[in-house]
């Protein structure tokens, strides 16, 4: 009983501080639920393509040569094939450029849908690090990830607190379903207990994620839980990671003082995709950097489901002049601490499981909502009553 009590404090404390930063995070968390699948649709819709009935699609190394010659100042920083006849070929300029092409003519259609990407891209800012800018996302990231903390300790400790402290068949009707109550003070508590019994779980997932995304240390102990060696490079979104290995070198132009890429080298580029293609039965798409006449090695990332989901990508490592295979590594080869820092990451937005775990982590992202909205509710009324029943008061 005195331990309850002791633990409700911090419970109550920490939900009116963080209460305001975790709606946020979970408002813009159901807005992103299905942003990959969302902004895919709005590309299509905006440029529908039709397979033509004899055509085949020009190869990549055609596809480069026409981009090169339209837009000789862009350097393309990947290539997204598609197996889907009716998709158009993704070419990245920029982190967050991508231009889509015809894949049966190599004419430009555009960026895709911007207002879309504009839209989603805001609601990422805003849930990472409240839309601030600048040296200022290094605020937002670190209120965030204490809220993070905070949050994963009111699930935990609310779940201790619902746990009744008799069974009985009337508190179970009361804590684990939907009543109709006379009063809102009742309706609010009702509705706070229902839906934090019922989400508990997978607001551990998400939360806990959350937790091991924002910071370093978390992100080590994963590793480190799974009896691996924590590695450079992982750390929350917005930090740079060191260049993969095998990147090209930048070169400096000694006349115009600028930093310029070495040029493409896409001779003998088909073969090298043909053999991914082959070797990779059912796949879905087809990505890599196009190469540099410094580049020996070419890497492709295959994946062979739905987009989402990192257990179905693959990432293959070619030899770029002689053609053959240096590398393959598929979720399953990954060393096992790496896979459980993957199956982190992707839990938290659900996709790891598809469809159906986006659909769960949006319904937990509203219920967190409903939380922190009959939390305060509960908590102004305790408040109130405080007030009225201090000694000396009249």
């Amino acid at each position: 009983m005195k331990f309850r009590k002791i633990l409700f404090w911090p419970h109550l404390i920490f939900g009116l501080a963080a209460g305001i930063v975790i709606t946020i995070m979970s408002l813009t968390g159901v807005l992103l639920t299905y942003e990959k699948q969302m902004t895919a649709r709005a590309d299509r819709s905006l440029y529908a393509i039709e397979m033509p009935a004899t055509a085949q699609p020009l190869s990549a190394e055609t596809l480069l040569r026409m981009f090169q010659e339209t837009r000789p100042e862009t350097v393309p920083s990947s290539l997204t094939l598609s197996a889907d006849p009716n998709a158009p070929v993704g070419i990245t300029v920029a982190p967050n450029e991508t231009i889509l092409v015809n894949p049966y003519t190599g004419a430009i259609l555009g960026t895709g849908a911007r207002g879309i990407r504009k839209f989603f891209r805001s609601m990422t800012d805003l849930h990472r690090w409240l839309a601030l800018s600048g040296e200022n996302r290094r605020t937002g990231r670190a209120v965030t990830g204490i809220c993070n903390l905070a949050f994963l300790f009111i699930i935990i400790s609310g779940f201790y607190l619902w746990w009744p402290r008799k069974w009985t068949r009337q508190i179970l009707k009361s804590i684990l379903w939907f009543r109709r109550e006379r009063s809102a003070k009742a309706r609010d508590f009702n509705w706070h207990h229902v839906f934090g019994f019922w989400c508990t779980i997978p607001l551990i997932l998400v939360v806990a994620s959350a937790v091991v995304i924002s910071y370093p240390w978390a992100s080590n102990l994963v590793f480190r839980m799974a009896g691996s060696q924590p590695p450079a490079g992982f750390g929350p979104p917005g930090k740079s990671k060191p260049p993969p290995k095998g990147s090209a070198a930048k070169t400096i132009n000694p006349q115009a003082g600028s930093v310029s890429p070495p040029p493409l080298e896409l001779l003998g580029l088909d073969k090298l995709v043909s053999a991914i293609g082959n070797r990779t039965n059912g796949w879905d798409t087809i990505s890599f950097r196009p190469p540099t006449s410094a580049d020996k090695t070419v890497t492709f990332t295959v994946d062979s489901g739905s987009g989402i989901q990192p257990q179905f990508r693959s990432t293959i490592v070619a030899n770029r002049d002689k053609g053959d295979i240096l590398s393959a590594e598929s979720f399953k080869d990954m060393d096992s601490g790496l896979r459980l820092r993957i199956w982190f990451r992707f839990v938290h937005t659900g996709e790891y499981y598809g469809f159906a775990g986006q659909t769960v982590a949006g319904i937990v992202s509203a219920a967190s909502v409903i939380l922190v909205w009959t939390g305060f509710a509960l908590s102004i009324r305790r408040f109130k009553a405080w007030v009225v029943q201090r000694p000396g008061q009249p």
